[in-house]
């Protein structure tokens, strides 16, 4: 069953929350659903510097709260706060070109969340791997230095598969690199997973990242 179930929403209730906590009718429950997709789509572009790993949308009838988790949470705050202004601004205009109702009076709340070891974010992890394949680096070589500092963050395993037209190849194939311990079967452990594409010119690779950290239950 690990291999086939995603991870993230294997263990969803267990160690993760949801990432979207609302209730609404079931008419306006895809409106909602496409909105916050939509809002994280914006903010997962416009705070890519900043090294944001995941966005939660809470939502109140009259009120909305976001909280963003990075690694440089400076660079989301900026001077005297304006970031903030910024992003809540973003928020706005993404929510008022959906179809729900204009957001005058919704009372948007940020938070941000300083992630305090990027080295055990999967999602970080592989954003940098598929950044430097996408840049054509050896991604053998790539992929053994993002091991090696996973580990040395005090990990207790990691695995990376890629897959797809790895280095260009004419034939699509799939490689694993496996580090330390990584039982995905069960869910007494806490194994932080992220799917990210590198885009290259010959074609593309999927690069999916597994993190075995000391959190367990």
């Amino acid at each position: 069953m690990g291999q086939k179930v995603n991870p993230t929403g294997f263990r969803i209730g267990k160690f993760y929350p949801w990432k979207s906590r609302w209730i609404v009718d079931g008419a306006k429950y895809k409106n909602y659903l496409f909105e916050d997709i939509k809002i994280r789509e914006v903010l997962m572009d416009k705070l890519k510097l900043a090294g944001v790993d995941a966005i939660e949308i809470e939502r109140l009838p009259k009120s909305m709260q976001v909280n963003i988790f990075v690694s440089r949470p400076g660079v989301v705050i900026g001077r005297g706060g304006s970031g903030l202004e910024d992003v809540k601004r973003t928020i706005i205009e993404t929510m008022n070109k959906g179809v729900l109702p204009k957001t005058k009076d919704t009372k948007i709340d940020i938070r941000v969340m300083e992630i305090k070891n990027p080295e055990l974010s999967a999602y970080l992890v592989a954003t940098r791997i598929a950044s430097d394949i996408e840049r054509r680096m050896p991604y053998r070589k790539v992929i053994g230095r993002a091991i090696e500092r996973v580990m040395q963050s005090g990990a207790k395993g990691v695995k990376v598969v890629l897959a797809g037209r790895i280095a260009g190849a004419d034939i699509s194939r799939r490689e694993k690199f496996h580090k330390g311990s990584v039982p995905t079967q069960t869910l007494r452990k806490f194994i932080d997973y992220a799917q990210v594409p590198a885009l290259q010119k010959k074609g593309y690779v999927g690069i999916k990242v597994y993190i075995h950290s000391e959190k367990e239950d």
